[in-house]
């Protein structure tokens, strides 16, 4: 297995180029299934997430074609609908937009129940609501681990859907399955995120007609018919705040290029309130932590474009060295806070429950063997683990994997000591014992 490890205590100084926004480009990668063509995607990320939705369309016909080190070729010109199978579908979360994607073309989808990181529970009901309303018959009870969803003629008519709660994921589903249908549907209590925005741009490049993305209500008069297109996936906002904690609790500066400074607005406001200092530019934001005294704040995330859930993790790495008190609500999942547990092996001084954790910041953390127990915790204990004294290793680094392009390398030319390291496995090297 690989670990990363960290020798701490040394300030970041350069610049990072950000990569393409994982959530974007998984949704536009199962959003091709739409345009029954050739689509070439650019600002792809190299990262395993995408890997698994590639093998994914692989598996049902698509043919994937690499261009150069980002932008890649999709031709779903012959693939049969409900064939993905079972053991690549349960590998990660979004793998579920094939359910929207395959009905909006096809009128008929098949797929088993995703995966992903385990940070609360994440029911599909929004989504199966949605595609209800469309004049789909939904089977989400069967016993061997499927979603079944059926037409009667094949068709799928447009119609309002309320989301009983702000859903990213029943967003982009129901706007993929509902690009084809018959009239008009109107998604009321919409997602606003800009991985929703890029979708619908990438939708309306093949042909589609959305309007309202990035508001609390999107409304998709159906087409008979999308085709292929180029398309650049936006910069992805987790990572380049991701970097931009990183520059403050390393007492660093960092120049984070290839980015949208608007959809980083609430991490900018909260490093400045905790001391950094924080300067925009066209497509790039520079963080200086260095001769500034980082200090406490509040935060609670909520959905775009409050402070994102994906950001809390991070944010609570700094916290563990800010001075005095922090605290931070989260307001999305329940399971955000088991990275705490891990930054208390650190040293951290921290009191958590389900949906707070209060953080007593200490002057340093120590490194430690840790686990990264989901993709943005591994993030934060990266962070943590620049910022501390001594060692650290973390495993379970393929969670990190899934969402960070290369980001011991990017870290590494800017002054981190950093490395991916393989360690046998000792169970695997015991069974081969004889």
């Amino acid at each position: 297995m690989e670990k990363i490890v960290i020798k701490g205590n040394k300030p970041l100084h350069g610049s990072i180029e950000v990569s393409g926004m994982k959530n974007a480009a998984v949704a536009i990668v199962f959003g091709t299934i739409l345009a029954e063509g050739k689509c070439t995607l650019g600002n792809i990320p190299l990262i395993s997430d995408i890997s698994d939705a590639f093998d994914i369309l692989t598996s049902v016909g698509a043919v994937i074609k690499r261009i150069d080190k980002t932008t890649y070729e999709i031709d779903t010109t012959r693939i049969k609908p409900c064939s993905a199978p079972y053991d690549l579908v349960k590998k990660m979360r979004a793998s579920y937009y094939i359910l929207g994607a395959e009905l909006g073309r096809f009128g008929r989808a098949r797929a088993a129940y995703p995966g992903g990181c385990d940070i609360g529970l994440r029911p599909i009901d929004q989504h199966i609501k949605g595609f209800r309303a469309l004049g789909a018959d939904v089977d989400a009870t069967n016993p061997g681990g499927y979603v079944n969803i059926t037409t009667e003629d094949g068709k799928l008519y447009g119609d309002s859907v309320y989301l009983d709660i702000v859903s990213v994921g029943a967003t982009i589903n129901i706007m993929l399955a509902a690009c084809k249908a018959e009239g008009t549907t109107v998604i009321d209590n919409a997602a606003r995120e800009p991985h929703v925005v890029d979708l619908a741009n990438f939708l309306n490049s093949c042909g589609a007609d959305i309007s309202g993305a990035g508001t609390e209500m999107i409304k998709i008069r159906g087409v008979s018919k999308l085709h292929g297109v180029h398309y650049d996936i936006i910069p992805d906002m987790i990572e380049a705040g991701t970097y931009m904690v990183a520059a403050a609790a390393t007492k660093g500066e960092l120049t984070v290029t290839n980015v949208i400074p608007r959809h980083l607005e609430t991490v900018t406001a909260k490093l400045l309130e905790m001391g950094a200092e924080v300067e925009e530019y066209d497509d790039s934001v520079r963080v200086r932590g260095e001769n500034t005294e980082i200090k406490g704040t509040y935060v609670k995330t909520a959905p775009y474009p409050g402070f994102p859930t994906d950001m809390n993790p991070q944010m609570g790495a700094l916290m563990a060295i800010a001075g005095g008190q922090s605290m931070i609500r989260e307001g999305v999942w329940d399971n955000r806070f088991k990275y705490v547990d891990e930054l208390i092996r650190m040293g951290a001084d921290i009191k958590s429950d389900s949906k707070s954790a209060t953080f007593t910041g200490v002057k340093t953390l120590h490194g430690a063997p840790v686990s990264a127990c989901d993709l943005r915790a591994g993030a934060a204990l990266i962070i943590a683990g620049l910022s501390a004294t001594g060692k650290t290793e973390i495993d379970n680094i393929y969670h990190i994997q899934r969402g960070y392009e290369n980001i011991v390398g990017k870290l590494k030319n800017v002054g981190a000591d950093i490395e991916l390291k393989y360690v046998p496995d000792e169970a695997a090297s015991l069974n081969n014992v004889g």
